[in-house]
C-alpha cells in the first residue's frame, strides 16, 4: 500500500539549491486538500486519536481480499510458465531497488511494486501488480470494491493475460480515484523508465477479470475541453504541491473523508466556531456560495433573492431554510404534511451484512392493529460467505411472505418497512441469485416483484421527501427525535462489524456475548424504524417547525 503523507520536513533550503519539492502520493489527489496542507506544515504531528473501527474493519478486509487474489494470480501465472517476482518486506530503498531489478529482468508479473520517487515532479507511489506488456510496464490495481455492472461496453482483460476486448456482459463503474492512482502509477513508470502504453487495470471485488482504463481518454470536464485521466491527476498534483508548500492557503471544510479523518478533533470545532456553510451544504455547492461570498451559516440563512447561477443539485430554498434550522439547533423541518403508508399488519425489518461477504441476520417485528407480537431474528452464525446464509433467508423470506398471505387472505392490508432500502434490496436480490434453486429461496423475479410492490415502503425515502434535515437523514440521527434511544450506546454499523468478527471467531475464540450484542443492536433498528413511522403519523409530528415558517424568518445567532 501507499506510504503516508510524508509531513513535517524542513521547508528551507540552502541558497542556490533546488526549492524543496514534497513527495505526494495518489491519495493527495482525490482526498481533502486542507488535509494536505496540515500533513505538510512545518513540524506537523498527525494527532493520535482513535482510529475509526470501520476504516481498520475495510482496512483489514481490503488486505485479506488482495491476499487471495494474489494468491489466485500467481498459481495462474506459474501455471501458464509465467514468471512471479514477489517484492519483498524491507526499508524503502531495499523495495525500490527489488522493484528495479524485477522490471529489468525477465520478469512477467511484479507483486507489491515500490517505484522510485520522482523528486522533481514531488511523485512517490506503490501499485499491488505490474504487468509486463510488448510496448512496457502497465499497472493494476487490486481493489475491495465493485468496478463493473451488467451491463456492455466495458473494456476487460482476463487475469492470465493481458489482452483487452470490449466485453458485452458488463459495464464499467467510474472510480475517479481508481483512475487517478492508474494516472499517478503511469507518470512513476515513466519516470524509472519502465512505462508501457497509457492504459491501466482495476481488479474488483468479484476478482474475475480487470477493468481496462484508458488513462488518455478524455473522460474528465476540463474547463475549455476534457481532459484525460493523466492531465486531470498532473493538474491535480499541481495543486496538492501548491498546497503542501504553502504557496496556496486552504481553509478547513466538511467533507466525506472528515468523519474518518485523523486531523477532524481539529477541524471540528474551528467550523463550529466559524458557522462554516459546509456544515449545511456539501461538495461543489460550497464553492458556488464561496464564489458568491456565502462562507457562512449565517449569510446563507440571511439571503434573498434567486439563487446563485451556477448553483446545481439540490433546492437553494431547500439549503436556505437548512442553515435557518442549523442556527435554530432544529434537527427536523416538515415540508408540509407527513405520510406514511399504515397498514393492518405491518412488518419492521432491518437486515445485518459483513462488508462484502453477505447477509447474517435479518430483523423483524410484527405489529397488527397496534399490538406487536416480538422480535424475531433470521440469522447464521457460521462465518460468511457460507451456505448457512441462504438458509436464513429462505427462513425469512417465506415467513415474511406467509405473513403478508397471511394479511390478504384475511382481507386485511399489509406493509413491510426498513430504513434505506438499498441495501435490503442488494441482498435479497444478492441472496436469490447465489442460492437459487435452495429451498425456499425465492426467485430473482420474485424478490424484484414484491421490492417493486406498495407492500415494501421505505421509511428514509418517507423522511427524504416530508421533511429537511440539518444533521442528516441517519435512522441515528432521526429516530431520537422521535424519541427512540438505543440500549447499546456504541450502536453503529462501524461498530457492529467489530462485534460480528467476535461473534463468529474471525480473531479466535468465538466470544458468545458479541452475538447477543448484535441481536440487541438489530432489534433496536427495527424498533426504531417501528416508532419513527408512527412518529411520523401521530399529532407529535406537529411540534416539528414548518418550512414555509422558517423562509419567513432569519434566526439570529442564539443556540
Amino acid at each position: 500500500m501507499e506510504g503516508g503523507a510524508g509531513g513535517g520536513p524542513e521547508h528551507g533550503a540552502e541558497p542556490g539549491a533546488a526549492p524543496w519539492v514534497p513527495l505526494l502520493d495518489a491519495r493527495a489527489l482525490s482526498g481533502c486538500r486542507h488535509r494536505v496542507a496540515l500533513d505538510h506544515a512545518p513540524g506537523a504531528q498527525r494527532p493520535d486519536g482513535v482510529v475509526d473501527a470501520g476504516v481498520l474493519q475495510r482496512q483489514e478486509a481490503a488486505a485479506e481480499a488482495r491476499a487471495r487474489v494474489r494468491t489466485g494470480l500467481r498459481a495462474a501465472a506459474q501455471a501458464r510458465g509465467q514468471r512471479w517476482v514477489d517484492v519483498p518486506r524491507g526499508t524503502t530503498a531495499e523495495r525500490v531497488a527489488s522493484t528495479l531489478a524485477a522490471l529489468a529482468s525477465d520478469a512477467d508479473r511484479v507483486w507489491g511494486a515500490l517505484l522510485p520517487a520522482d523528486r522533481v515532479a514531488g511523485r512517490r507511489g506503490s501499485v499491488e501488480l505490474l504487468l509486463r506488456t510488448d510496448a512496457g510496464w502497465v499497472p493494476v490495481l487490486v481493489t475491495n470494491h465493485r468496478v463493473s455492472d451488467a451491463g456492455a461496453g466495458a473494456v476487460t482483460t482476463g487475469l492470465d493475460r493481458w489482452a483487452p476486448v470490449v466485453d458485452d456482459t458488463r459495464t464499467a463503474r467510474r472510480h475517479p480515484r481508481d483512475q487517478l492512482r492508474l494516472a499517478h502509477v503511469h507518470r512513476l513508470l515513466a519516470h524509472a523508465g519502465f512505462a508501457g502504453p497509457e492504459v491501466g487495470g482495476v481488479v474488483g471485488l468479484d476478482a474475475d477479470c480487470a477493468v481496462v482504463h484508458d488513462l488518455a481518454a478524455p473522460t474528465w470536464p476540463g474547463d475549455d475541453a476534457p481532459r484525460s485521466s493523466l492531465a486531470e491527476a498532473d493538474a491535480r498534483l499541481a495543486d496538492r504541491l501548491a498546497v503542501a508548500t504553502g504557496a496556496v492557503q486552504t481553509r478547513p471544510v466538511r467533507v466525506g473523508e472528515c468523519r474518518t479523518c485523523a486531523w477532524w478533533e481539529r477541524c471540528a470545532p474551528e467550523l463550529a466556531a466559524a458557522h462554516d456553510v459546509s456544515l449545511v451544504v456539501r461538495g461543489a455547492q460550497v464553492e458556488v456560495l464561496a464564489a458568491v461570498g456565502v462562507r457562512t451559516v449565517d449569510a446563507l440563512a440571511e439571503w434573498a433573492g434567486p439563487a446563485p447561477s451556477a448553483w446545481r443539485g439540490s433546492s437553494f430554498a431547500d439549503a436556505v431554510v437548512l442553515a435557518r434550522a442549523w442556527l435554530l439547533q432544529a434537527p427536523l423541518v416538515r415540508r408540509g404534511e407527513v405520510r406514511v403508508r399504515r397498514a393492518d399488519v405491518e412488518v419492521d425489518v432491518d437486515m445485518e451484512s459483513f462488508l462484502e461477504d453477505g447477509a447474517y441476520l435479518w430483523g423483524t417485528l410484527r405489529t397488527e392493529r397496534g399490538v406487536t407480537q416480538g422480535y424475531r431474528p433470521f440469522v447464521t452464525w457460521e462465518p460468511l460467505p457460507c451456505a448457512d446464509e441462504g438458509r436464513s433467508f429462505a427462513e425469512f423470506w417465506v415467513w415474511l411472505q406467509s405473513v403478508r398471505d397471511e394479511a390478504h387472505a384475511r382481507g386485511r392490508t399489509f406493509a413491510a418497512y426498513c430504513y434505506s432500502e438499498a441495501a435490503e434490496n442488494r441482498w435479497m436480490l444478492g441472496s436469490a441469485l447465489r442460492f437459487a434453486g435452495a429451498p425456499g429461496v425465492p426467485t430473482v423475479e420474485a424478490v424484484q416483484a414484491f421490492i417493486d410492490s406498495d407492500d415494501w415502503v421505505d421509511v428514509y425515502a418517507t423522511v427524504a421527501r416530508d421533511f429537511l434535515c440539518p444533521s442528516g437523514r441517519g435512522l441515528k440521527k432521526v429516530a431520537p427525535v422521535a424519541g427512540f434511544t438505543w440500549a447499546d450506546p456504541e450502536a453503529g454499523g462501524e461498530a457492529s462489524m467489530g462485534w460480528y468478527r467476535r461473534a463468529v471467531g474471525l480473531d479466535g475464540a468465538v466470544d458468545l456475548t458479541q452475538r447477543t450484542r448484535l441481536l440487541q443492536y438489530n432489534a433496536d433498528d427495527v424498533m426504531a424504524t417501528k416508532v419513527l413511522r408512527e412518529w411520523m403519523t401521530s399529532e407529535r409530528v406537529l411540534d416539528v417547525p414548518l418550512a414555509a415558517d422558517l423562509a419567513g424568518r432569519t434566526p439570529g445567532r442564539e443556540p
